[in-house]
């Protein structure tokens, strides 16, 4: 069985709107929360099952995508938010040098992007995008480009002294 999550998750908040709407509000939420905290139950024991037997297995089960949102979903997620940026970054590191600056209050991820030449926009979303996969709980991502540093150009100048005459 291979679901499509983003699909399944856009599906979910499109039914959550319609019950929202109705009158039986109260009702469909309630179920929500309720069958959010049984599987996050659930998840929970399987995890510490798997923690006390072969913790290995639980980072297997984190580096799945499906299983990485629910465990993130659920608070479950073995790596904390900032660790998981940062795992991202690292696997981006061809782009040029990236820098987690950190995650505010609103969930808004910086990242600082040392790139330059006509590759940067592309540079820009494919960070963006990778951030928002492997962290759905950020609410955006602000990539801050800034060049490199460019190298001090020295030109040639006469010695001490030096005159330059002109014959006329």
């Amino acid at each position: 069985m291979n679901h499509d999550v983003r699909a399944a998750g856009d599906r979910i908040e499109v039914l959550l709107a319609a019950l929202r709407a109705g009158s039986a509000k109260d009702t469909a939420e309630e179920l929500v929360r309720l069958l959010m905290a049984l599987y996050g139950e659930g998840l929970a024991r399987v995890l510490a099952i798997l923690r006390e037997h072969d913790p290995a297995l639980v980072a297997r089960l984190a580096g799945d995508d499906l299983l990485a949102d629910l465990l993130v979903l659920h608070d479950l997620h073995p790596l904390d938010t900032s660790a998981r940026v940062r795992q991202v970054l690292d696997g981006l590191a061809s782009l040029g040098p990236l820098e987690h600056l950190g995650i505010d209050a609103e969930g808004v991820v910086r990242v600082r992007l040392t790139a330059s030449g006509c590759h940067q926009s592309a540079a820009v979303r494919t960070v963006e995008q990778a951030v928002l996969d492997a962290v759905p709980e950020a609410t955006r991502v602000e990539v801050v480009t800034a060049a490199p540093a460019t190298l001090l150009q020295i030109g040639m100048r006469p010695p001490p002294g030096w005159r330059l005459e002109v014959a006329s």
